[in-house]
Formats: C-alpha cells, structure tokens, sequence
C-alpha cells in the first residue's frame, strides 16, 4: 500500500526523503516489513481535470447559534444552517447579504438540530436533531412547510442520508439504531444495527465517485483530500471548532458551520 503525506514535519524520523538529489519524497511505499519506501508520486495526485486548487471564502453567515448541520443547494444558490430549534435559509446569491430569507422552526427552542440533508433536486429539506421526529419540508412552495414527519422510538436523530433516488432515508440514531424510512409512503421500513447508545457514527448513502473529499474537526480546519491516494489538496483555517460541511452537487460551493455560531460559504476554485 502506499501512504501520502501532505506536510514535511509529519514525516517519520529515520525514513529516506528522497527520490532524486534535492527533491524530497511526498509519497511512499509500505511493505509487508512495515518499512516506509519512498515513490515516485503520482502526476495527477494534486493537480488536473476536476482537483480543486483552493476555495475562495464567499459569505459568512451569522447563524446566532452554534451550528450543528449545514446543507447547500447549487440549484437555488440556498443554505441552510442547523442550530438551536431551527433552520436559518440564506440566499448567497447576492454578495453581502448577512441575513436569513426565511426560517424553518422544527424543534422545541432548546434543542439542537444535529443534521439536515437536501434531496437530490433540491427541492425538499429532512431535518433531524434533540427528537424523535425527523420533519421534511417543502422547499418548492410558495410558503415553506413540512410536508411530513417521521417518528421513531430513538429520543435523537444523530445523522442523516438519502439514496440518490430520493426513495429511501436512513436515521442514526442516538440509541444506537439506524431506521430505514420509505420516503415516498412515509413508512419505516426496518430498524438496523446494535450499537451502544451515543456511540454510532454518521453515515452517509452516496457513492463516493468524486476526486476529492472534504474533513472538518476540532483542529479549526477545513481539509480537502484527493481521491485515492489521501493527498491534502488545501485548508483553510477557521476561528473555532469546525461541526459539520456540506458540498454542493455540482462541487462548486463548500459550507461549513463552526462552534463560533456562524457557517461559511466558501466557492471552490478549479
């Protein structure tokens, strides 16, 4: 298998750094003696057709919370953030604009929205949190509402994803369970898994067919990676805690939503 490496420092002490005089190694090989070889690394690893160069901060958002779940849509240039009881939408259409269009109340006050996720044509929301209910709601109509509910016995839904047909959802759930929904009769088809409470991990129902994948965390960063080899592509620094990110289908917008309750719009640069 071969490892990537994306900052000299994290290099181990002892390995070889080099393929060629003055040309240190990013990429290597590690055999079955566990002994780290370098390699030549491959030409298309960080630059090329569909791998981001950077990402051009676009908007920042002042949710007035701390934003939990973030979803974008690149067909109605809308975002929306997660925080405490609610969804704020933002229309980053227009540049500056540093106040919601509209607002979705799902939960009591006091609870947090914990993961939202758009269809795949953009046109509805389900939103999961501090609940036993999921709330899907219509983004087409003239006024916002929820055009369904779906309830299990798990006191919180922890994350969300749907299948690229939009037929089926799937609920991780604070008590350990995923719930299969059928979307379009609105039924639970089964409950999965035997986890122990607090203790399942997000999930997500698309493929991965992208060249790159973006990670967030504690560390204030945004990281973007390239697919398959791990190489970092670029970061960018935040101010706090980084919660959660959505990438718009068509790759062409990064959001993030941040302990500091705000989320960022960031425009992917090719």
């Amino acid at each position: 298998q071969s490892g990537f490496e994306s900052h000299s420092h994290k290099r181990a002490s002892g390995v070889p750094v080099s393929l060629s005089a003055g040309k240190p190694a990013y990429s290597f090989h590690v055999g079955a003696d566990r002994q780290m070889q370098p390699v030549a690394f491959p030409t298309d690893a960080l630059s090329g057709p569909g791998i981001p160069r950077h990402a051009r901060q676009l908007h920042t958002l002042p949710h007035g919370e701390v934003v939990c779940a973030v979803a974008v849509s690149h067909f109605t240039k809308h975002v929306y953030t997660g925080g405490k009881g609610c969804v704020k939408v933002w229309d980053i259409s227009q540049p500056g604009n540093r106040s919601p269009v509209s607002q979705l109340d799902c939960l009591n006050r006091d609870n947090y929205i914990r993961t939202c996720k758009l269809f795949p044509d953009g046109r509805t929301l389900i939103v999961g949190g501090e609940a036993s209910t999921l709330s899907i709601w219509d983004l087409a109509a003239p006024t916002l509402r929820i055009k369904a509910e779906l309830t299990s016995s798990a006191p919180a839904c922890y994350a969300l994803a749907i299948s690229p047909d939009a037929k089926v959802c799937f609920s991780c759930c604070s008590d350990g369970s995923i719930f299969v929904w059928d979307l379009h009769n609105e039924t639970l088809i089964r409950r999965v898994g035997d986890s122990q409470p607090d203790q399942i991990s997000p999930l997500s129902g698309n493929a991965v067919d992208s060249k790159w994948f973006i990670s967030t965390g504690k560390d204030n960063l945004l990281n973007a990676w390239r697919v398959p080899y791990g190489a970092s592509i670029f970061q960018s620094k935040e101010s706090s805690s980084v919660l959660c990110c959505d990438i718009s289908t068509d790759d062409q917008y990064v959001v993030t939503g941040s302990g500091d309750k705000k989320a960022t719009v960031y425009e992917v640069i090719y």
